[in-house]
């Protein structure tokens, strides 16, 4: 009886569209604040807005999921798409508000170089999310956005390492070899969660080849 109060059926792509939207509005915006360097309080809270309304988009699908009885794909894989697109948005944020709370001022060329990766990696997210609403005629798309993720991920890692390699030689005051360590390696966590969207969108490929 109780999956007769059901709605049948929901269109969960629009939602991930939009979700992705927010995440590729907050890898640009990080571009564009790296590229001036330092964070002001307004820059900070332009970057949690973007953030608040990707969150509202995934707690709408988290709510729609619960309430629709017929999902285009396994409700786990929905779950699990929501989230990991949620944490990119979330993860720049919160390298936006510690370099806020770190009162790194300076513009750091290393930043801007992750802030390019970074912005081409989420806007392959947004490719390969958007064709899952027709996944067998976008495949090839699809496939293409995810091996690019992967290579970006691998290209962060390199990143990070020589990054870290040249703080530690060069930058004798040690907090803020502490401070950039930090934000160095959060920055290149962001590419790590890209790389998890992926690995989702791959596994809903498969179920539904």
């Amino acid at each position: 009886m109780f999956f007769k109060f059901l709605p049948k059926e929901f269109n969960f792509f629009d939602l991930f569209d939009k979700q992705v939207d927010y995440a590729v509005m907050g890898a640009d915006y990080f571009k564009v604040l790296m590229a001036d360097g330092g964070i002001s309080e307004e820059a900070l809270k332009k970057m949690e807005d973007i953030e608040h309304k990707g969150d509202e988009v995934s707690h709408d699908i988290f709510e729609h999921l619960n309430k629709t009885f017929i999902t285009p794909f396994d409700r786990e894989d929905i779950h699990a798409l929501a989230k990991e697109l949620d944490n990119i948005t979330d993860m720049i944020n919160t390298i936006v508000s510690r370099m806020r709370i770190y009162k790194l001022t300076a513009r750091d060329a290393n930043l801007v170089k992750f802030a390019d990766v970074i912005n081409e990696s989420v806007r392959a997210v947004s490719c390969a999310v958007k064709g899952l609403r027709n996944a067998r005629k976008s495949s090839a798309s699809i496939q293409e956005a995810c091996v690019e993720i992967n290579r970006l991920e691998n290209v962060g890692d390199a990143m990070r390492d020589e990054m870290l390699a040249e703080l530690f030689e060069k930058e004798k005051n040690p907090v803020m070899v502490i401070k950039l360590k930090e934000i160095y390696q959060d920055a290149e966590t962001v590419l790590d969660v890209c790389e998890d969207v992926t690995h989702v969108v791959g596994a809903i490929i498969l179920k539904q080849a």
